[in-house]
């Protein structure tokens, strides 16, 4: 089961991560309002990307972790583990407010703008934050994996 479990979570901080850089990516290559087809097909794609790539592999290396840290004893007073179970919470939430509902509703909004039913100004809002949230959450990603592979000897303290 402790293999299965490092398994899932490998898997899923392997999707969370790629699907944090395509984004990334994406969003350097982000078309101009102006030109509403191509803006609301990219935004299409990152809304996709978000839905069916970075949501289930952040549930997944979440809960995998967690499950992990629960089933083995070893990692019960291990503090990287915890740690690692903080800020995996904390870009859980991040993942939710800062990527996942910005690119949900920033995809829906480009394809009503298309359809004329939304206005092409209220466009593009959320690029900065977006761009700045994925950085933030890429770095506790690769600070997750380094405490993952060094797991340095922090102590937890006993109740």
């Amino acid at each position: 089961m402790r293999r299965f479990l490092k398994f899932l979570h490998t898997m899923g901080a392997i999707g969370l991560m790629g699907a944090m850089a395509s984004l990334l990516v994406m969003l350097g290559f982000m078309p101009p309002t102006s030109s509403l087809a191509a803006y609301a097909a990219m935004r299409g794609a990152m809304g996709a990307i978000a839905t069916w790539i970075f949501f289930p592999s952040l549930g997944l290396t979440l809960i995998a972790g967690l499950l992990a840290i629960g089933l083995n004893r070893g990692f019960h007073n291990a503090g990287w583990a915890w740690l690692k179970a903080a800020t995996g919470i904390l870009v859980f939430e991040s993942g939710f407010v800062g990527i996942l509902g910005p690119m949900q509703q920033e995809a829906s909004q480009s394809a009503g703008a298309l359809a004329g039913k939304v206005d092409p100004a209220t466009l593009a809002q959320s690029l900065g934050p977006e761009r700045n949230t994925l950085w933030v959450m890429l770095a506790i990603a690769t600070i997750n994996v380094v405490l993952g592979i060094w797991r340095p000897r922090l102590m937890r303290r006993s109740a």
